[in-house]
């Protein structure tokens, strides 16, 4: 369902890859933030994995609560790497995103990290957030 301009999920992912946008040390480590997996890119990258959005409304009040998942891609021999950009990642999101077009996040919350591997794969950090907003 769009509302005003931009649907909360999208409005809220644009604040997300601006804030990490903004942060130097993290946008010296990576190759790119990416909408997906792109066919190319230098490792280490950020992509935007599925993220969802559910209701959050109430009496007079439109709002939803939206799970916001990143993955860091690194081919590194060691994790090393795709551990100092996940705690950049973290870093550049302590202070909160910023008001998103049409929405007022009411809430901004780290979830989990975790760490992905398989041998036949590269690296692979998951890290997820909860934006809780309101239509403004």
């Amino acid at each position: 369902m769009m509302i005003g301009n931009l649907g909360a999920l999208e409005a809220v992912q644009q604040k997300l890859v601006s804030a990490l946008g903004r942060h130097q040390a993290l946008t010296d480590e990576i190759g790119g933030i990416y909408d997906g997996p792109p066919a190319r890119a230098r490792f280490p990258y950020i992509a935007l994995a599925t993220s969802a959005s559910l209701d959050w409304s109430f009496k007079g009040s439109v709002g939803r609560e939206l799970s916001l998942a990143l993955t860091v891609h690194d081919d590194g021999d060691s994790a090393a790497r795709l551990h100092r950009v996940m705690a950049l990642v973290e870093e550049a999101l302590t202070d909160g995103l910023g008001e998103p077009d049409g929405w007022q996040i009411v809430t901004f919350d780290f979830r989990r990290s975790r760490v992905l591997r398989n041998a036949a794969s590269p690296w692979g950090g998951l890290v997820e957030y909860r934006a809780r907003v309101l239509k403004k």
